[in-house]
């Protein structure tokens, strides 16, 4: 098995907000991945006396141990026991229910000899190659069905699309939110590959159009993980006029993770 991970900061002078880990347990049988990107939140109040690593760092880390300790229990539910452990960590000291209390994308798969199984929560990415070659993204699209006027303001989106019915979801401090995400379970034996994206490393398809998801794949299978973060690092400085960044980021953290079987 081939695994390779890479996560590097938009900013060097900023934290990264992005989580990754790959579990492989000692019995030999199986593993999973984790990905989170932690939401950046604006620079008013959030009602907690977290920052955002520090979230993703205790979600990414209870997602970690029960996706692999708990291999019977379906991903929902271990999505949902890992924000709910989050959440009572700082249940006492922030307000878990303001809008912008920190919370992440999430992206996991696990696999087993049998079947491989996986999660995605709003705008990371996860792709699986098939023996043939073909190449499936599993994408939840909420955000990019959503009427320009409702993402507008930071405002806007907190007050009526953000972890809200007809918006998008994300990991918060609510644990229902993990019935929202797209799931799915394939035979082991039609994934020979499989990748795991945040939406920094993801602008190579969602945002420059350099390729498209098999494209993508192919190029992180073929040079690994690093050069795609380097590429999508070289057409971020390109784009000077923001012609296809807009309002985004000029560089967002960036995690990619890729397993082969």
């Amino acid at each position: 098995m081939r695994t390779e991970l890479v996560s590097e900061p938009g900013q060097q002078d900023r934290p990264n907000e992005d989580f990754a880990s790959i579990g492989l347990p000692a019995s030999g049988q199986g593993g999973a991945l984790v990905v989170l990107d932690g939401v950046t939140p604006p620079r008013s109040a959030t009602g907690c006396l977290h920052s955002v690593p520090w979230y993703t760092a205790r979600l990414g880390g209870a997602l970690t141990e029960m996706i692999i300790s708990l291999t019977d229990v379906p991903l929902t539910e271990i999505l949902a026991r890992a924000i709910a452990r989050t959440a009572s960590a700082h249940a006492d000291t922030c307000d878990l229910s303001h809008p912008r209390t920190p919370q992440a994308t999430v992206a996991l798969a696990r696999w087993s000899p049998e079947t491989v199984a996986y999660l995605v929560l709003s705008d990371s990415v996860l792709l699986l190659r098939s023996p043939d070659g073909t190449v499936t993204p599993v994408l939840d699209d909420r955000i990019a069905r959503l009427p320009r006027a409702s993402l507008a303001t930071d405002a806007v989106v907190d007050s009526t699309v953000r972890n809200k019915e007809g918006g998008f979801f994300t990991a918060a401090a609510d644990p229902a939110v993990a019935a929202r995400a797209v799931t799915g379970t394939v035979p082991r034996a039609e994934v020979r590959a499989l990748a795991a994206l945040t939406d920094g490393a993801a602008r190579w398809v969602e945002k420059f159009r350099a390729g498209d998801w098999a494209d993508c794949l192919a190029l992180v299978r073929k040079e690994g993980p690093g050069t795609l973060v380097e590429r999508v690092r070289t057409l971020e400085r390109a784009d000077g006029d923001r012609r296809f960044l807009g309002r985004g980021k000029t560089h967002d953290d960036a995690t990619v993770v890729y397993v082969e079987f």
